[in-house]
Formats: structure tokens, sequence, C-alpha cells
């Protein structure tokens, strides 16, 4: 089979999977490991996938923003380490800000500190939050139809009215260049002024988020503590330079 019937044949297999690990290709293609490895390697070259441990993904759109029903199955265990971990960084009798999204959800049932006040533009993150009995105010504003996150000038008024022990903010994207990325121009907004608000600001994100770019920009690399479930390999020393990183139980960088 000729190179170009070959890589062909790879972006074929990710429009339809998205991501591929190298073994799968390798049987798929009757290839060696090495004749697959050179074909993504020349893929990404042409920015047509972006290779992974292990694989390959498909390169996302800069503004692609996935539901809150498709985020919630991906990465699950991930975002639970993730997220138990997190909620240690929650003290007693604290105010925060906790950010909608899947990974920040997974906070909830692992807060265990008392007198905690949480500010969040999630309406389901309210829901928990009351449930479990801890006290929650919720920004009006805007509901988004993908992620059902509360955004827009309302919202961004009202955060004004708070000030934050800790925001505990996600990303869709974290890249040594580029700082904290994330589609939506308003959520990304809304995402930055809760930072400013706060004494402390951490970034949850599981390990896909690494390298990755979206649209807008929240704020640079350095102005937050990353807490994450795994550092790629390929970009752990570009991250750790600028930024703190926590990885689960094991810390990188730690605060001081």
């Amino acid at each position: 089979m000729l190179a170009e019937e070959r890589q062909q044949m790879i972006l074929k297999i990710l429009s339809d999977t998205r991501v591929v690990k190298l073994q799968e290709l390798v049987q798929m293609l009757s290839a060696s490991e090495s004749t697959v490895r050179r074909d993504l390697q020349e893929l990404e070259g042409r920015h047509l996938l972006r290779r992974i441990h292990g694989g390959a993904s498909l390169l996302k759109k800069l503004n692609e923003e996935p539901d809150m029903e498709s985020k919630t199955l991906r990465h699950v265990q991930q975002k639970k380490l993730v997220a138990r971990f997190a909620s240690e960084k929650v003290k007693d009798n604290d105010c925060i800000y906790l950010d909608a999204g899947t990974t920040t959800l997974e906070m909830i049932p692992f807060i265990k500190a008392k007198s905690v006040t949480v500010v969040t533009n999630g309406p389901s993150h309210a829901e928990h939050l009351v449930r479990n009995g801890i006290l929650c105010y919720m920004l009006g504003g805007l509901m988004k139809g993908t992620t059902k996150a509360i955004v827009g000038n309302i919202a961004l008024q009202n955060i004004n009215l708070f000030r934050f022990d800790t925001a505990f903010i996600g990303a869709n994207g974290i890249d040594a260049l580029m700082g904290y990325t994330t589609p939506d121009p308003e959520e990304a907004a809304l995402k930055r002024r809760a930072h400013e608000l706060a004494s402390t600001t951490y970034v949850l994100a599981d390990s896909s988020k690494f390298a990755e770019i979206s649209f807008c920009k929240m704020f640079d690399l350095g102005e937050a503590t990353i807490i994450t479930d795994e550092l790629p390999e390929r970009c752990q020393s570009l991250i750790t330079d600028k930024a703190n990183v926590y990885i689960a139980d094991h810390p990188l960088n730690p605060m001081v």
C-alpha cells in the first residue's frame, strides 16, 4: 500500500472514531509500527491530526464544544480522581467559586469542609450542592444550550458582588503558549473574572486537555495551579516551567 493510501485510511478511521491506538492502526493497515509512526508524524506536520500517547486523535475545531451529556461520559475515572484531589483544597469556612463543568461537578460529593459557601454558574452544581447541604448562590444570566452553563453580562454583573478564597475552573485546552482556553468568549469572560476575584485559582483538567487550544483565552498558564490526573510527557517541561501542577496525589512543582 502506498503512503498516500495509508494516510487517507488513517484519516478515514479517525473521522469515524476521533481517537485511534497505534497498535490498532498497525493491524488495520497491515503495516509495521515504524511505518505507521512515520505516517502519523507526517499527518501531524500537515496539521491533519494530533499524535497522542499510544496513538492519534482528530484535531478539534477551535470553537467546538461538546454538550453536557457527551462530556459527562468522557474520561469519567480521571475526572473523579482530579475532583477528589481538588476537594481537599476546600477548607472550613471557605467562600469558593465552582465553575460549571463536569469535573467541577464531580467535586461536590467529596467536599468535607464545614461552613463552606459556594457561588456557581452551573444549575446542576447548585442542585447537587443544595442536596448535600452546602450553602450555594447561583449566578443569573443566559443559560447555554450545550453545557447548560450560565453566562453573559448579567452573570458578569452578578459575580462582581462576590469575592472568593478559591476558584475552581475548568478548561477545554491547556497550552504552554496560549494558556487556558475555552470555545465560548462569554464563558471565557466569566471564568476570567472568577479568577480575578479569587485569592487562589485551580484549573481542573484531565490529561486529554493538554496541548489543546480552543477559540478564546481565559488567562495565562502561570496564573493558576493545575490539578490533573496525568501530565503527558511531551509537554511536561513546558507546562511545569510556567505553572504549578498537582497530579492527583502526587505533586509536581507544588505550591509553597
